[in-house]
């Protein structure tokens, strides 16, 4: 299926199951801001046909850049990741995913970062929605703490709230699947 179908039966899927409106703004977001848009891509990213979608499409972007791994700050990014993962087996190659925990491993090694990953993997940091970017950094700093190297991120919607532009003060290979605009435009059709 070409990516261009896969993109718009995602779009579909995000406007029906994850997108809420109001009139005014009622949605807190994580970053503390109410907003009159809110978007839980979760029964999108945890659904077989959206895991599937995800994975097709993201692994069609990162291919290329041959990355070891592929993770970001749980949970928004872990069915990303686990998506990518298994489209990556099935197609004969192999990207790692992996964690970034929000807070230390209280016991045992006390790691941050979850996953078969090693010092010096070149990896991808993907997250669901990006708002301020707030979560994203977290990741990133955290994998680069890790001593891995940050190609890209990418992450499913960009709010167009700030995020990317905080995001590349850090990395400078952003890139997003669907904005807000993009995905706004597509509910008014």
């Amino acid at each position: 299926m070409e990516i261009a179908t896969l993109k718009a039966r995602l779009a579909k899927l995000i406007l029906e199951k994850s997108f809420r409106y109001a009139d005014k703004p009622i949605f807190k977001l994580a970053s503390g801001r109410m907003s009159q848009y809110y978007f839980n891509c979760k029964p999108v990213t945890m659904s077989p046909e959206g895991m599937y979608l995800i994975g097709e499409i993201i692994f069609n972007l990162v291919a290329s850049l041959k990355p070891d791994a592929i993770g970001g700050l749980t949970l928004g990014a872990d069915p990303i990741a686990y998506a990518v993962c298994l489209t990556s087996y099935l197609k004969g190659t192999s990207i790692k995913a992996f964690t970034v925990r929000k807070e230390s491993k209280g016991h045992g090694t006390k790691q941050w970062i979850e996953g078969d990953i090693k010092e010096g993997e070149r990896v991808i940091i993907v997250e669901d929605v990006v708002t301020t970017g707030g979560s994203t950094i977290k990741a990133i700093t955290r994998a680069q703490a890790a001593g891995l190297e940050v190609i890209k991120v990418i992450t499913l919607i960009d709010r167009e709230e700030g995020g990317k532009e905080a995001i590349l003060q850090y990395i400078q290979d952003f890139e997003s699947i669907f904005t807000r605009s993009e995905l706004l435009a597509l509910k008014e059709d």
